[in-house]
């Protein structure tokens, strides 16, 4: 049986924390990541990632106050997918190939999609995180 397991911290409980130590609540918190497997750290990073590129690519669903295509910012998604790349590749030999195929198969997704939305495009292997994944077809 496979067990769920979240994590959370709470800025405000550790900046409330005394200097000399630390209060119940940022004890609670520090527990609580500590039971959390590393791959499950992880995955959760890098989807985070995910996201926000995604959203910086304009694949975003339109809300009632914004459209998708209001928010690219092609900058900003080299930046998210680059930081992407780097994790997953260095993460992917420590999480196993069960936990990293889908990783990398998002990353690739959002490369290309990247690709697509540029009006310059990069030269094969200058792509955001291509350093790291090689040249992305």
């Amino acid at each position: 049986m496979t067990q769920t397991h979240s994590f959370s911290f709470d800025p405000d409980a550790a900046a409330s924390a005394s200097p000399a130590g630390q209060d119940d609540t940022t004890a609670q918190a520090v527990r609580d990541i500590s039971e959390v497997p590393a791959v499950e750290v992880i995955s959760t990073a890098a989807i985070h990632l995910m996201s926000a590129a995604a959203v910086k690519l304009g694949l975003s669903e339109d809300t009632d106050s914004e459209r998708a295509e209001d928010l690219i910012d092609l900058d900003e998604a080299r930046k998210l997918i680059t930081a992407l790349a780097g994790l997953i590749t260095a993460g992917a030999p420590e999480v196993g190939d069960q936990h990293a195929r889908p990783l990398r198969d998002g990353l690739r997704s959002l490369q290309l999609a990247f690709r697509e939305a540029s009006a310059i495009p990069d030269e094969p292997g200058k792509g955001p995180g291509e350093k790291y994944t090689g040249p992305v077809r």
